[in-house]
């Protein structure tokens, strides 16, 4: 079923995206292994610096899978209210965790594995994030290519200054 909205304005796709990554718990995390097995889990994440950060095990694919090109795609929300994002994932120990990356972790999720040592973090550094709900959004899907978001997040009515991407 398609709804008859109309699209919404980068600036607003920018805006409920910002949101998703403050407010949203879960997300879907694709990678490939060197022969090209794809592997898709759920994770629990935090949007912290810019960057998505998620923990799983050392020994799990999804980690395994980074290692060699970083390269992961995650994606929020329904199938009628994307938001995909394209990446480099870096494994990062619980120990070499900045203490403020780590603690926003921990209070978002309310799990702190920084000193569980079968665990890592992935801090994904977004290249590409995208965002449409219907066919009427897919031209103006991108909000950030090469790294670089296409709206500029100063150009937002923000109340949380924090929510803003780096």
């Amino acid at each position: 079923m398609t709804t008859t909205h109309p699209p919404r304005s980068p600036e607003q796709r920018l805006r409920d995206t910002l949101d998703r990554l403050r407010d949203e718990v879960d997300a879907w995390v694709a990678t490939a292994s060197p022969d090209g097995t794809p592997c898709l889990v759920p994770l629990s994440f935090v949007w912290h610096g810019g960057t998505l950060l998620m923990a799983t095990r050392r020994t799990n694919p999804t980690a395994v899978n980074v290692t060699p090109t970083g390269m992961i795609k995650v994606t929020l929300g329904p199938t009628r209210d994307v938001v995909l994002i394209e990446g480099e994932a870096e494994i990062i120990e619980g120990t070499d965790l900045p203490t403020a990356s780590g603690d926003a972790f921990a209070a978002k999720l309310t799990w702190d594995p920084r000193k569980n040592s079968p665990w890592v973090y992935l801090r994904i550094t977004p290249h590409t994030v995208r965002a449409w709900r219907e066919v009427n959004e897919l031209a103006d899907r991108d909000l950030m290519r090469a790294g670089t978001w296409l709206v500029p997040p100063s150009s937002l009515s923000i109340a949380d200054p924090s929510a803003l991407p780096s």
